[in-house]
């Protein structure tokens, strides 16, 4: 399926940057405050922040806006430039930036390439042509889920901007490497300044809400790690109570038990429990300080897990012993 998706709307910044070697806990603080203050200005809907994978080898930091102008704001902010200043020296050289207005959030946790180009105002037509020659061959290719397109966005990028969407980073590489991808290329050689960036969300799915139809971004990683930590510790042990009767052995006892809770986090857990239970951190209003968003979530956290260890003690050593 592809869309062009032209209308402004909500507004998303990717932001990459390489960061020195030894510096990158310092960092990962820094950035984590940065985005605590963006929290405070008008229209945020949330950030991430994604260390460097074999997809991605820089940090990438996605700041989402529910209008460019609110995005813009902070992108030009005095605040943002306070921080800057500051992390310069956790910086191995200058960042990029890419913007993107619009646009669809999947639900599927996909991959996703974002592409963008520079465009002489005399070549746009034949840029257009090129892209849905693009387009086209990609929409060939195992695992492909969808491609939208982005126009300059005036005072705050001057580039083309191509999302690009697979079912999995294998899908992705072939497309990337194959010699369709390439002679496409070779056509468009006027075109190939450009910058790309890998996104892989690979806990898309557990951490999707909505509100007003609009898909909301996930959590942190930290957040991520721990609300599957809530949902995991439960899940296990009931499934360890359940299956305890049949008197496995150990190996296929973890095999069965591991295919289960699979199955159980991700179509009953983390949807029925954990999200609606942890959703106020999880996904906090911009309006609240994020001082208090994270006492109340870790206090919930730790009630919930102090009342499971009191149940499943009782149940355990009371009520039931397991062989």
């Amino acid at each position: 399926m592809n869309t062009e998706k032209l209308e402004e709307a909500s507004a998303t910044a990717i932001i990459g940057q390489k960061v020195l070697s030894g510096l990158e806990r310092e960092y990962e603080t820094w950035q984590e405050e940065l985005n605590a203050a963006a929290a405070d200005y008008p229209g945020y809907l949330g950030a991430e922040i994604s260390p460097p994978t074999p997809l991605q080898p820089d940090w990438l930091v996605v700041y989402r806006f529910d209008s460019i102008a609110h995005l813009q704001a902070w992108i030009n902010s005095a605040t943002r430039q306070r921080f800057l200043d500051v992390g310069r020296k956790y910086f191995d050289g200058p960042a990029t930036q890419q913007v993107v207005s619009g646009g669809t959030q999947p639900a599927d946790p996909l991959v996703t390439v974002v592409v963008s180009h520079r465009v002489h105002p005399d070549h746009v037509d034949e840029f257009l042509d090129w892209q849905r020659r693009m387009s086209r061959e990609e929409s060939n290719f195992e695992g492909f889920r969808g491609t939208e397109f982005f126009r300059p966005i005036e005072g705050l990028q001057d580039e083309w901007t191509t999302l690009y969407r697979f079912d999995s980073a294998e899908h992705l590489d072939a497309w990337l490497t194959s010699p369709e991808r390439q002679e496409v290329l070779a056509e468009g050689e006027k075109f190939s300044d450009f910058k790309l960036r890998t996104i892989d969300n690979s806990f898309g799915s557990w951490f999707a809400f909505k509100e007003n139809g609009k898909e909301a971004p996930p959590p942190s990683e930290t957040k991520t790690a721990i609300a599957v930590w809530v949902g995991l510790y439960p899940t296990v042990v009931l499934l360890t109570l359940v299956l305890s009767p049949l008197k496995m052995p150990l190996w296929l006892g973890l095999l069965v038990g591991n295919l289960l809770s699979s199955f159980v986090m991700s179509f009953l857990t983390m949807p029925y429990y954990v999200n609606p239970l942890l959703k106020r951190w999880l996904r906090p209003s911009p309006d609240e300080p994020a001082a208090k968003t994270n006492f109340v979530g870790l206090g919930v956290v730790a009630a919930v897990t102090v009342f499971w260890v009191v149940v499943f003690y009782a149940v355990t050593t009371q009520f039931w012993t397991l062989p």
